[in-house]
């Protein structure tokens, strides 16, 4: 499988990015990087044998070009000034990074494949980059006690495709996984395609090793799947998008590879048409049900158009349906899973019709999958992706939002589409408005319509992407004030000078300024 394609410098224009955190000013605490830090970081941390391990265009203009990858996100939605990245490969070398940053009170950036969708993983101003893409040791993976022992930076499919040799599989898949890094699936508790089957990391996580601020290591990596002892630390990280701690190293249980897959696709007249299929497909699969993913037209048209895509037949021309779901199933007997498939797809021709196919080799599958996998590699295209990320717990109700963001924008010339697409099996929805450029008066058309939208039907502002630079001003339309303020509590112990992925996650204060 692909990993995302970064798009150009050249395609990532200015204007059609927007400043992180609006409002937000550098905070005054921090210092500013100076030749003696960079010398510090290439003799002391690396040394001569490792000129990779730092990248600066600090004294170096021509290097500037070079940090252009670590500086700009995937969306081209936010863009960092940083003048410099450190690329440790030991957590030895992690801990004596942050120790320095921490008592030089230089903030900094921490990174793994740059895959995030909500500013979270690029500085905001000129943060130091701790990139870990170079920690890709496996450290063991036990194929009897099914579990693997990974550094951070190791990338998702790559680790997956070593599980798969050993009759396992990584608990988590994602559009992104020939890029993302397992550290940041942990950082921001990815969710991804098969959470429906395997659930989330917070339970499939068995241990952590992590940095704190100040340089100390915490080492949590148990390898027991039962572990009562104390507070569970670990799961201060899972999800904590850098901000307490970085995370170095895991232990995560990983399921048997199933040694059936079966995909279908289908077109559905109408979203409750979606749902009434996914409860029947709860019913009928059970054990076997590994995903359940929606599209709708537009999500369909946007990977036709500017992908060039071809779907099948049923899903194509005059007469096509307004949605099509894709139903993956993982069993252990092909025939059985074939035909409780066909059976399930059978007793729902009422919604079905004859706009099903079932992938008859694993080639069809893959091209079944990227159908929806590549929605966000065609949406970019467009120019500007105003992507948002929620869930709600009525799953009837969550293409409302879709209907009603496309009210929210009705007119305005420079919102070309909205897209709506989404794990309908964990109440997931992304819901998204291409436009040419970034414009501030569809943002302002978007937020805060969708967080209110969202909180009145008891909703989550971010299901999986994550806080990040994006949404710290709309957390509290997820989190009560207590809750934001014991928040703030952990970050001012873990972190008291704020090092870590500063202006993200929490919102502002104003004793920080």
């Amino acid at each position: 499988m692909r990993g995302l394609a970064r798009p150009g410098m050249a395609a990532a224009a200015a204007g059609q990015r927007r400043r992180l955190v609006q409002g937000v000013t550098r905070d005054a605490r921090f210092k500013e990087l100076t030749a003696a830090d960079v010398a510090y970081f290439r003799s002391d941390v690396f040394g001569a044998a490792d000129a990779a391990g730092v990248l600066s265009s600090f004294g170096a203009e021509a290097d500037a070009p070079a940090l252009d990858k670590y500086n700009v996100d995937w969306l081209r939605t936010a863009e960092g000034r940083s003048q410099c990245v450190v690329r440790p490969r030991t957590t030895a070398q992690v801990s004596q990074l942050l120790r320095y940053c921490n008592d030089k009170r230089l903030p900094v950036c921490v990174q793994g494949g740059n895959t995030g969708l909500v500013g979270g993983s690029v500085p905001v101003f000129d943060e130091v980059i701790l990139s870990l893409e170079r920690m890709t040791a496996v450290h063991g993976i036990d194929a009897a006690a099914g579990t693997c022992d990974v550094d951070a930076g190791v990338v998702l499919e790559s680790l997956d495709a070593q599980l798969q040799e050993e009759g396992l599989v990584f608990p988590l898949d994602l559009g992104s996984k020939g890029t993302c890094t397992i550290g940041g699936n942990l950082a921001t508790n990815a969710g991804g395609l098969r959470l429906l089957r395997y659930g989330n990391l917070h339970g499939n996580v068995l241990g952590v090793e992590f940095v704190k601020a100040n340089g100390e290591v915490v080492d949590v990596l148990s390898r027991n799947k039962k572990d009562n002892t104390g507070i569970d630390l670990k799961q201060l990280m899972i999800g904590s998008e850098g901000v307490l701690g970085v995370v170095t190293r895991c232990v995560v249980q990983c399921p048997g590879a199933s040694r059936s897959k079966k995909v279908l696709l289908a077109g559905v007249p109408s979203y409750a048409a979606c749902v009434d299929a996914f409860q029947a497909a709860r019913g009928a699969l059970g054990e076997v049900l590994s995903a359940f993913e929606f599209m709708d037209t537009e999500a369909m048209r946007v990977v036709r158009e500017n992908l060039g895509l071809a779907f099948p037949s049923f899903l194509d021309g005059a007469g096509a349906p307004p949605f099509a779901v894709l139903i993956e199933t993982s069993g252990s007997n092909e025939a059985h899973d074939e035909e409780k498939l066909l059976a399930f797809a059978e007793a729902n021709a009422g919604l079905f019709g004859d706009r099903v196919g079932l992938a008859t080799s694993v080639a069809q599958m893959r091209e079944f999958w990227q159908y929806r996998e590549r929605i966000a590699e065609a949406m970019l295209k467009d120019g500007y992706v105003f992507k948002y990320d929620v869930s709600l717990p009525d799953l009837a109700q969550l293409y409302e939002l879709v209907t009603e963001c496309q009210a929210q924008v009705a007119g305005d010339s420079n919102a070309l589409r909205v897209v709506g697409y989404g794990h309908m099996g964990d109440g997931n929805l992304h819901l998204n408005v291409c436009c040419r450029a970034f414009d501030a008066g569809v943002l302002g058309k978007l937020e805060p319509w969708l967080w209110e939208a969202v909180r009145a039907r008891k909703g989550s502002i971010s299901a999986e992407h994550g806080i990040g630079a994006h949404k710290t001003t709309a957390l509290h339309y997820s989190k009560a004030d207590g809750a934001i303020g014991l928040m703030h509590e952990l970050k001012a112990l873990m972190d008291p000078h704020g090092i870590l992925n500063p202006y993200k996650v929490l919102p502002p204060q104003a004793s920080a300024a």
